[in-house]
């Protein structure tokens, strides 16, 4: 027991090892104990409590490790409120990396030290700086949950940068080469997945999480309301990435036409394959028996395209960057491209597409100068 302490003093007291200790009473009814080498040190701490205990700034993880908090956070926080493949990601983080490098620490003593150490030890493993700057977000959404519930007084993951990453260089094709491209995938059984992926932007998930029920080949328009991911091994229709990728897009009228060629050529693959022309796939692009194409496949058999056509390899998802230079580089406005796009800000398209920006000013500056200028007679 501690001895009785002096007016004034607190509840402070010497421990039988000569260090110094306190004791403050919470709300609840329990009692909070704080150590430290020195009387003043404890003092000092104490102060601190009594002072968030007053102001309503108290935050108390009540002997949480960091580990404990993240499993609970994952299974009443994450997996109710994110799509599935998001939660995939913060489960493998949690799990691979966080917990095995810094979860036995006491919530409420996690320090920028230990965040930084979990980072650069990631990064000494091997691991490329995007993937780590992912686990420090896992990390700090996470712990923005804890502040919330008041288990921890501030987010130490915000206090700490991510490693920095160099910036993926967009290499759209130029008109010729998509001009190319397109005659090198003429009668292609995925002819239609490349000329709309080029045409109109999509993501390989939402190109491939096309069904027929969102085409409207009559009026010309396509519906973007899902994408295909594959989660655990499983391929899965989720939600779009954000609200705004939830989108209806005109077709360009060369795809109508693809699209239609697609159909037919589905229909009949289905056939000679044994399957009921009543029965036609759901997805609009299918394996022959009707299932979904895996991504992978895609993205192999397009360099394989590539490399048919004689044009330098490039990943799919340059198709959409290409989209988007091809309007832009037209006069496009940069708000309709991004609403093509699907992106949530106007500043995303933008600085995405910074490489288009020094033609949109010059054919600014020569619109400017046809305007003011007199035509001769």
């Amino acid at each position: 027991m501690p001895p009785r302490r002096a007016n004034g003093e607190g509840s402070i007291y010497r421990r039988r090892n000569g260090s110094w200790a306190a004791i403050a009473s919470l709300p609840d009814g329990r009692r909070k104990h704080v150590y430290g080498r020195t009387k003043e040190d404890v003092r000092r701490k104490l102060s601190e409590i009594l002072h968030a205990l007053e102001h309503g700034t108290f935050a108390d993880a009540r002997g949480q490790t960091l580990g404990d908090f993240l499993d609970q956070w994952l299974t009443q926080v994450a997996q109710p409120r994110v799509r599935p493949w998001t939660y995939h990601g913060y489960e493998v983080h949690v799990r691979c990396h966080i917990k095995p490098a810094i979860g036995r620490i006491p919530l409420d003593k996690l320090t920028p030290q230990n965040v930084q150490f979990l980072l650069n030890t990631k990064l000494q493993g091997g691991l490329k700086p995007k993937t780590v700057r992912y686990i420090r977000g896992t990390l700090r959404t996470a712990l923005n949950e804890a502040v919330r519930w008041g288990l921890v007084a501030r987010n130490v993951a915000s206090l700490v940068d991510g490693p920095r990453v160099e910036r993926f260089e967009i290499r759209p094709f130029t008109p010729d080469e998509a001009r190319t491209l397109l005659k090198a995938v003429k009668g292609d059984r995925l002819e239609a997945l490349y000329s709309v992926a080029l045409t109109m932007g999509l993501r390989q998930g939402e190109a491939l999480g096309l069904c027929w029920e969102d085409v409207d080949l009559d009026l010309g328009y396509v519906r973007i309301s899902k994408q295909l991911q594959r989660i655990d091994g499983t391929p899965k229709l989720v939600a779009p990435k954000t609200e705004r990728s939830r989108r209806t897009l005109a077709m360009p009228p060369m795809i109508a036409t693809t699209l239609r060629e697609h159909f037919v050529r589905q229909q009949q693959e289905r056939v000679s394959a044994g399957a009921s022309p009543a029965a036609p796939s759901a997805f609009v692009f299918s394996t022959v028996a009707g299932l979904p194409l895996d991504g992978t496949a895609v993205t192999k058999e397009f360099h394989r395209v590539l490399d048919r056509a004689g044009l330098p390899q490039r990943r799919f998802h340059d198709l959409r960057h290409s989209c988007a230079t091809l309007l832009l580089v037209q006069g496009v406005s940069p708000r309709v491209v991004m609403d093509l796009l699907g992106h949530s800000q106007i500043g995303l398209t933008m600085n995405t597409y910074s490489h288009v920006i020094p033609d949109l000013r010059r054919d600014a500056a020569e619109r400017m100068q046809a305007a003011l200028t007199e035509r001769e007679r």
